[in-house]
């Protein structure tokens, strides 16, 4: 996390900005998952295989979902696959 304090002259905080992970790591997150689906991802169906990729890649960059190694395979996760006009081809889900 990124933390941003603002104190006044007494020492009381003004202000606050705090940067999650999550939120810092997006754009990354979503490279990752499409270099996964590109090199996992053959038509609309999707393998188990390739939701534990998915979720091994957020894993790296949410540091509090990498604390939760004991649960790896059960992350819940829902990948569609849309076409270029936004239909849906294909869907997988785990809850």
């Amino acid at each position: 996390m990124i933390h941003d304090y603002s104190i006044d002259d007494e020492g009381r905080i003004t202000a606050v900005n705090l940067v999650i992970a999550t939120g810092h790591d997006n754009l990354a997150m979503n490279k990752s998952v499409l270099q996964v689906a590109r090199a996992y991802v053959r038509g609309p169906s999707v393998s188990e295989g390739m939701l534990n990729r998915v979720e091994a890649v957020i894993r790296c960059y949410d540091p509090c979902l990498s604390c939760a190694t004991h649960e790896f395979g059960r992350m819940p996760i829902d990948v569609r696959f849309l076409d270029a006009r936004g239909h849906e081809l294909g869907r997988a889900v785990r809850t």
